[in-house]
């Protein structure tokens, strides 16, 4: 592949510890509304924007799950955990953002949570301020896994896509960076990658320190 370019990273479950935490909320409000909201079908919603996972909510129990009250229980109950006990940042993150610097390289997150909730969530990981591009669900037509988002990020970081490093932990998030033409380092979460993930992506890992080796590699 060309030289990197840019870097553009996922935010939840690649940058932040935060799957666990929205899964925990997630099916803790549907549980006190009378739905039972399992792990097979919570994961299936992993990496995509709030919005396309409430309609995904909405076609499964209908009438029976009030979104309204839904949205504000399970957003309450977010907040709380992380008010209380913060976000811890994914190992090799840390260390990857200092390469990054020492590197100039420009870099973005791309993330299908909305804006107030990737600002708290970086805050609250004592990353606040500290990327000048980010790009959330909202801001796009389409969510992931349309290319919508990472082609938005590298518009705004003035790069050519095919010269982005794209890091992902979800299967919608890897097919939508493939899609936006970049290349994918893929470092699953909460779920083992689908084969169409595994394809896209140009190479499967187990951390954020692989990734930094990985990339520094392309940069010799």
């Amino acid at each position: 592949m060309p030289p990197v370019a840019a870097i553009i990273l996922d935010m939840d479950g690649t940058m932040l510890d935060t799957e666990p935490l929205y899964k925990a909320a997630w099916q803790r409000a549907a549980a006190d509304l009378g739905c039972a909201l399992d792990d097979a079908f919570y994961l299936r919603l992993v990496g995509r924007s709030i919005a396309d996972g409430e309609d995904a909510l909405t076609r499964r129990f209908g009438t029976s799950l009030p979104l309204a009250e839904f949205r504000l229980r399970w957003a309450a109950l977010w907040r709380t955990r992380v008010e209380a006990d913060g976000i811890p940042t994914k190992a090799g993150l840390l260390e990857l953002l200092a390469w990054v610097d020492d590197h100039r390289m420009p870099i973005a997150v791309a993330t299908s949570s909305d804006r107030d909730y990737a600002t708290l969530s970086l805050q609250r990981a004592g990353l606040a301020g500290r990327f000048a591009t980010v790009v959330t669900g909202e801001e796009v037509a389409n969510g992931k896994p349309a290319p919508d988002i990472y082609l938005e990020a590298a518009r705004r970081l003035g790069v050519d896509p095919a010269h982005a490093i794209a890091v992902e932990d979800s299967d919608a998030g890897t097919l939508a960076a493939y899609r936006a033409g970049m290349s994918v380092l893929l470092i699953p979460d909460l779920k083992a990658p689908s084969a169409e993930a595994t394809a896209a992506a140009r190479r499967v890992l187990g951390s954020l320190f692989e990734a930094r080796a990985y990339i520094a590699t392309l940069q010799a």
